[in-house]
């Protein structure tokens, strides 16, 4: 089978799927944008950098050309890729998969394999829980369950996920399994005893500290401060523990300040790169992840299981369903409410979660998986374009 994949950017999340998804399949990937250190900067991460893992080796990809005449992933028509339908008519692909349809290529290459009748699959993790205005909310009831059936097969991360399909009136039949995936192999190899130690010899933290960790971007929807409120909590009940973060972004001068009148002893390693970050999930004892519905997975969940890290998670972060039907309700609380934060965070430290459980929950989200889904599709969608003749 022949499968091209039609993504906006090198994205490290993406590299380690594809690179086993060309082990099983004939794959070519078609970026169509360049991204910068400024495009990510302008993502929330704060800093401009560029990822210091390999992103590119183990697949066949190709850069288009991107004539957008102001490029950029902050706005649908910042990524404009006319070339796409040419591209496709040469490539003989048996299918098409498209990361989302937030850009004007994706819908460029939608409509392309459309006129050449090649299937076309799209994977995403939008679900019905984020916030959105009411007007928008209106159009998309009115648009979506067309626009959604132009899609041949639609790649579902987990349950909220399909449930936004379901919403919209998407054929079972067309739905297939592609959980959301980390490399779990790569974060367990190096979130050692070794790399704990290094990481918390270097900040100052006693090994029988207990510290909860945050990961990510420092914006409001993230909510960061409500694992220092938390915190503070927990210290006025004489619960002593300590607040490591591995981000940055506009929320970190405010983040410092209310830690500092607080009395949270707070760690900050500003923003960490790829490399960097089984290092910190290994000094840490629980992942803390308190974002609003605006967070639509939180692959930083999946890092830490792969890890064996125990996590916490606010009820509108999009895997809230799917890691406790995994790992038990406790994990989960409702998002905003810092009085149950406190107190899940106090049971997930004294009372940690089985790493057995973990280690299990991390494999049903893994690149195995993701790949099996993939390819039960591409064979699916197949056979029934050559039936239809």
């Amino acid at each position: 089978m022949r499968l091209l994949i039609v993504a906006s950017h090198p994205v490290q999340y993406y590299a380690p799927l594809f690179r086993a998804l060309a082990a099983r399949m004939d794959l070519t990937v078609f970026y169509a944008h360049r991204a910068t250190a400024t495009d990510q900067a302008r993502a929330g991460f704060g800093v401009g950098f560029d990822w210091d893992v390999d992103l590119l080796s183990g697949y066949a990809y190709e850069f288009l050309q991107n004539v957008a005449p102001k490029p950029g992933l902050d706005h649908f028509t910042g990524v404009d890729t006319p070339e796409i339908g040419r591209r496709l008519r040469a490539g003989s692909f048996d299918a098409v998969l498209l990361m989302g349809w937030y850009l004007k290529c994706f819908h460029q290459a939608l409509w392309a394999a459309k006129r050449l009748r090649i299937p076309v699959m799209v994977r995403g993790d939008s679900h019905l829980d984020t916030p959105r205005a009411a007007w928008k909310r209106w159009a998309k009831e009115m648009v979506y369950p067309i626009f959604l059936h132009r899609f041949d097969g639609a790649l579902v991360v987990g349950e909220r996920n399909r449930a936004y399909w379901r919403h919209y009136g998407y054929p079972e039949s067309r739905i297939f399994d592609a959980p959301h995936c980390v490399d779990n192999d790569w974060f367990a190899a190096r979130a050692t005893g070794a790399a704990r130690a290094c990481v918390r010899a270097r900040l100052g933290i006693a090994e029988n500290t207990k510290v909860a960790l945050f990961a990510g971007k420092l914006v409001a929807f993230k909510r960061p401060l409500d694992l220092i409120a938390a915190a503070e909590l927990l210290k006025a009940q004489d619960f002593n523990i300590e607040v490591l973060v591995a981000g940055s972004g506009p929320l970190e001068p405010e983040l410092k300040v209310t830690a500092r009148k607080a009395g949270v002893h707070l760690h900050m390693l500003g923003f960490c790169n790829q490399s960097e970050m089984p290092g910190a999930y290994a000094a840490s004892d629980t992942l803390v992840l308190p974002s609003d519905g605006r967070e639509t997975w939180g692959l930083v969940v999946n890092e830490a299981l792969a890890c064996g890290r125990p996590i916490l998670i606010s009820d509108a972060v999009g895997c809230a369903p799917d890691m406790a039907a995994h790992l038990g309700e406790r994990v989960v609380f409702p998002m905003g409410d810092i009085s149950a934060l406190a107190t899940s965070l106090r049971q997930v430290i004294v009372n940690p979660i089985d790493r057995t459980r973990i280690a299990t929950t991390a494999a049903a989200f893994s690149i195995e998986a993701a790949c099996l889904g993939v390819e039960k599709a591409v064979n699916i969608l197949s056979t029934r374009k050559r039936r239809a003749g």
